[in-house]
């Protein structure tokens, strides 16, 4: 293909925590790439998801939640959203059709000076009749944004849909990747996010957020890929309930990261995890 009909760009995909970012995302590719959780703030950091429609190349940025918070891991995290739409030269803000127009308000007061579109999501779950008045609602605010799009992701056709909407915005460029790649996050970093959303699933509300996984180790060699990761929480007591009884709640983590990470590489891996404690985790606001 001649490199001068090419067009290719970063987009920052952003929203307030569980607005289907991940999912979308997900959902864009036809693959589990993006951690998806139901408990708000599973996304930390920024993951490049590249997306090829006819001669275009989508760079979607994931990224975390936006929110206010005084807490040190949350404060990193909107920094690192923040970043994102800095860095990326369009931005899709997602709003579930259900919710107020509260968080766009908020995004619109974060006064970032790149383009943007809104991308209005679940719009399956209501009525023909309750999409066209939110459409209506965000009228007030049409010279904000360059475009308003409904759409749902169980629906298929709405894939080609967003796609052809958004190529209308996307500039002459270059590839920035090769169009044959998914995402720029390297296997240990996908692993990395699958046995955290296992953990996210099977714990509660306290764990996921004071945790961290460690990848130690990854041997390729053979049919069978070893992959040795560790758990890190603050409190031997949490350390506990990580394992559960009977080490149960430790299995389900690792038999549904496992089947994620089986799925993704197409090979039968043997995942060891361990779980450890370490009181600096709460200090580090990367976590």
């Amino acid at each position: 293909m001649n490199k001068n009909s090419q067009k290719a760009e970063f987009i920052a995909v952003v929203g307030k925590p569980n607005a289907g970012k991940s999912s979308l995302l997900n959902w864009l590719v036809d693959e589990k790439i993006a951690m998806v959780s139901q408990k708000a703030n599973a996304t930390r950091k920024r993951a490049n998801i590249i997306v090829m429609h006819n001669n275009t190349q989508f760079i979607f940025v994931d990224t975390p939640g936006i929110h206010a918070s005084e807490k040190l891991l949350n404060k990193f995290m909107l920094e690192e959203a923040l970043k994102a739409m800095s860095d990326c030269g369009l931005i899709l803000f997602l709003t579930p059709i259900t919710d107020s127009l509260q968080s766009y308000k908020n995004f619109l007061e974060l006064k970032t000076n790149k383009p943007h579109i809104i991308l209005l999501t679940k719009c399956d779950t209501v009525s023909n009749e309750k999409i066209l008045k939110k459409i209506a609602e965000f009228e007030v605010y049409q010279s904000h944004f360059k475009a308003l799009i409904p759409i749902s992701i169980k629906h298929n056709k709405s894939k080609k849909y967003l796609l052809d909407e958004l190529e209308k915005f996307i500039p002459p460029n270059p590839y920035f990747y090769d169009p044959e790649l998914l995402t720029t996050q390297s296997m240990r970093e996908i692993y990395k996010e699958f046995i955290r959303e296992a953990i996210y699933k099977f714990t509660n509300d306290e764990i996921p957020y004071l945790s961290d996984v460690v990848i130690d180790k990854v041997d390729e060699k053979g049919e069978i890929y070893n992959v040795y990761a560790d758990i890190i929480v603050k409190r031997e007591s949490q350390k506990n309930i990580v394992i559960g009884s009977g080490a149960g709640t430790l299995k389900k983590i690792g038999i549904y990261s496992r089947k994620m990470i089986e799925k993704i590489i197409n090979k039968k891996i043997f995942l060891k995890i361990s779980v450890k404690s370490d009181k600096k985790i709460a200090k580090n606001e990367k976590t």
